[in-house]
């Protein structure tokens, strides 16, 4: 008696997930029939953010299409797939997303590329370098207002969406990173310029003096943290237009060269260990 219990529970079992599955096929064949049938009644495009490379007359462009050429016609007949790709094709579309929601509104989403750097290199080529170190053309719409490089940069443009491929390059670009991120040195800084020996000066906003930072940014935040230490400490004695150059190559120290029209001297702040004990900088010496 109790097996056949078990029998019966099985069998019951087994006819609740067999009518679970064929309405399950019939409610899925009726939505294919409705969207095969569905027509499209519009289209909206979606652009997020505030740089607007590419806007939603210039979608419509790259598509073809428009919410007139749209409208009307059947959801199926729409190559949805065709469509992304086609958008992801332009440089300064990052990614792209394209679907019918369930009122038949073709709906088109853009991720428009976020340039943080603007790059001139050394043949008069212009572009941009984007957060991912992608370089991607300059845009006729939209000029982003972004930290620029310029000078003996070797770094060529091919006109397309590509990466780095020299060594300095990437080093500026490492550089331009670390600035953006920090909001005290993205008002401090205003340019990055590699001179003749392909090593990378900053040109501050605050003060006429260039600082050295070579021809790489290994440790550059403690570099910058000396800095911040240097303008607190040495800065306040002689006054901003005391030095035409401030090296912060070194990772123990900052050397302040002073202008020619003042006493030919340097002064040094002797780093010893910004991380845990920021009062270590205070030692300068005047030769």
């Amino acid at each position: 008696m109790f097996k056949n219990k078990r029998l019966w529970k099985h069998i019951l079992f087994g006819l609740i997930w067999l009518v679970s599955l064929s309405g399950l096929v019939v409610l899925m064949s009726f939505i294919s029939v409705k969207k095969s049938a569905q027509t499209c009644t519009g289209l909206q495009v979606i652009i997020p953010g505030n740089q607007y490379f590419i806007d939603k007359e210039e979608v419509n462009n790259i598509l073809g299409l428009s919410s007139t050429t749209l409208v009307g016609r059947r959801l199926e007949l729409i190559n949805i797939h065709a469509l992304e790709a086609r958008l992801k094709r332009n440089p300064f579309i990052e990614d792209a997303s394209v679907y019918a929601d369930m009122d038949g509104i073709v709906m088109v989403e853009i991720k428009q590329r976020q340039p943080m750097m603007r790059m001139l290199n050394k043949f008069n080529q212009d572009f941009y370098i984007d957060q991912h170190g992608m370089k991607l053309p300059i845009s006729g719409n939209f000029t982003a207002k972004v930290l620029v490089a310029n000078g003996y940069i070797d770094e060529l443009f091919a006109n397309r969406v590509d990466t780095l491929h020299t060594k300095l390059a990437r080093e500026v670009y490492r550089t331009a990173d670390f600035i953006r991120k920090d909001s005290l040195w993205t008002a401090q800084i205003a340019q990055i310029y590699v001179n003749d020996l392909h090593e990378i000066e900053l040109i501050p906003r605050v003060g006429n003096q260039r600082i050295l930072l070579g021809n790489n940014a290994d440790s550059i935040d403690v570099k910058f943290r000396n800095l911040l230490a240097f303008y607190k400490q040495a800065v306040p004695m002689v006054g901003w237009v005391a030095y035409k150059a401030i090296n912060i190559k070194y990772t123990n120290q900052v050397i302040g060269i002073k202008n020619d029209n003042l006493k030919r001297d340097t002064a040094k702040v002797a780093v010893k260990d910004t991380t845990t004990s920021p009062k270590d900088t205070t030692a300068i010496n005047n030769n």
